[in-house]
């Protein structure tokens, strides 16, 4: 806003300096036309007046400052014609009733007119001044008359005044009205630029204390807004801790008569049917954890803690190789940045599961792109097709129709995962493998967190 401000006032400044300076030139060309009018006039009366006493015409007798009497006009190839002088020129001596066969009007370098500088010499001494290095002449034939009458006359000096008070008055204009709006914006802009920030802040990590919460400052509306903000915050956490409390009171009452359930099963004798009634229940639980923490994901309890994403890469590794699945560790990079352990293991035990139960393995490797952590997980199953993708990452969805535990679970592992992943500011890409990896088949889990 401020450079449009300043780009808008060079503009006003620019289309001022032409008006002023066009009209300083006219002021300046009406002056010297009514000068010349004034001397040609002058000139023209004396001349008959003296035809009248004396019965004779002079040529090249001095009046004042190179005006004389002349044969022929003294315009040469080489002075250049002043058209507009002379056109205000013409209207002046046509406004005084005097009339005229021919009128010329042009501008010369003093050095090239002698009558000038002999004035110049006479009134200043030795040299005129610097300034003063072009001559106006007019040369005027009255009607009836064969002469031409040449009057003269010095433009006015040009100086640095002009300039000076347009450079003067654009820096004031810029100071009092750039530096206003400044500050105007400066009061409405830093509350707004805090409000952002705890608007980003609050959709990375809704536990935030209301200590942190912005306070109303700036202009009316921009008090209100942030009031507004603070309002709708305090709602969302009371609704999130509601959630929470709810969360945990179906959790504690369904685990409990499940609880309950796994120790009545002991008493059936039938081996199989206990295995199976067993297996059912546990899968209640798994798909109960998974729904609780999938709503928790976004108002964690623990915080942040800096910690090696490598090693624990490396250890989540390990949990699958000790249980003989075939998951193979390959390139890592010591990469250290602010976590939630315990979720991120989820998110990865998630996303190597996930490989091992379709794809019957799992490459893990860690990368660092910029300024983001990069862990990917690749298998060398059948893929998904790219229409599909999508689909994938929203709860209860997938590939396998079924809902055994054995096959694939209740669908929330890549959604759990998604979640985590933007719980620390990072995405989760699904991609099926081209060319780049090796010419393999199958799926790309690619975790990507800012470090």
């Amino acid at each position: 806003m401020l450079l449009a401000v300043a780009l808008a006032l060079l503009l006003g400044q620019a289309i001022s300096a032409v008006i002023i300076y066009r009209a300083e030139v006219a002021r300046a060309d009406n002056s010297i036309a009514h000068t010349l009018a004034f001397r040609l006039i002058g000139a023209q009366a004396f001349d008959a007046r003296r035809d009248a006493m004396r019965g004779m015409r002079g040529r090249g007798t001095r009046r004042s400052m190179g005006l004389v009497s002349a044969n022929v006009s003294p315009r040469t190839s080489q002075d250049r014609m002043r058209g507009n002088l002379q056109e205000r020129l013409a209207q002046v001596l046509s406004e005084q009733g005097i009339a005229f066969t021919a009128l010329d009007v042009f501008e010369r370098p003093l050095a090239d007119d002698p009558p000038a500088q002999n004035f110049l010499r006479r009134r200043f001494g030795a040299s005129p001044p610097p300034d003063r290095s072009q001559v106006i002449v007019a040369a005027m034939r009255p009607a009836g008359a064969s002469h031409w009458i040449v009057a003269r006359d010095l433009p006015p000096a040009r100086t640095g005044r002009f300039v000076r008070l347009l450079l003067l008055q654009t820096v004031l204009t810029y100071i009092v009205l750039v530096g206003a709006i400044a500050l105007l914006l400066r009061r409405i802009t830093g509350p707004l630029k805090a409000l952002t920030g705890r608007v980003e802040d609050f959709s990375r990590d809704p536990a935030m204390s209301a200590d942190a919460r912005v306070q109303p400052a700036g202009p009316t509306d921009t008090r209100r807004l942030i009031i507004a903000h603070n309002r709708m915050e305090q709602r969302i956490g009371a609704l999130l801790d509601e959630k929470n409390v709810m969360l945990g009171a179906i959790g504690h009452d369904l685990k409990t008569p499940l609880a309950a359930l796994r120790v009545r099963i002991e008493s059936v004798e039938d081996e199989d049917e206990r295995a199976r009634m067993a297996a059912t229940i546990e899968d209640i639980v798994r798909t109960l954890d998974d729904i609780l923490s999938l709503a928790r994901v976004g108002r964690p309890s623990d915080p942040l803690e800096t910690t090696e994403l490598s090693a624990l890469v490396v250890s989540v590794v390990e949990e699958f190789e000790d249980m003989g699945d075939p998951v193979e560790l390959g390139e890592t990079q010591r990469i250290v940045l602010p976590l939630r352990a315990t979720w991120l293991r989820r998110a990865l035990r998630n996303l190597i599961g996930n490989a091992v139960r379709y794809a019957g393995g799992a490459d893990v490797s860690v990368e660092r792109r910029g300024n983001r952590a990069i862990v990917r997980v690749m298998d060398r199953g059948p893929g998904i097709p790219d229409g599909q993708i999508s689909a994938m990452m929203e709860p209860f969805a997938r590939g396998d129709p079924s809902r055994n535990r054995g096959t694939g679970g209740a669908g929330l592992g890549l959604t759990l995962a998604r979640a985590i992943a933007e719980q620390h500011g990072g995405t989760l890409i699904l991609a099926n493998r081209d060319a780049d990896d090796g010419g393999a088949t199958g799926l790309c889990a690619e975790l990507s967190l800012p470090v």
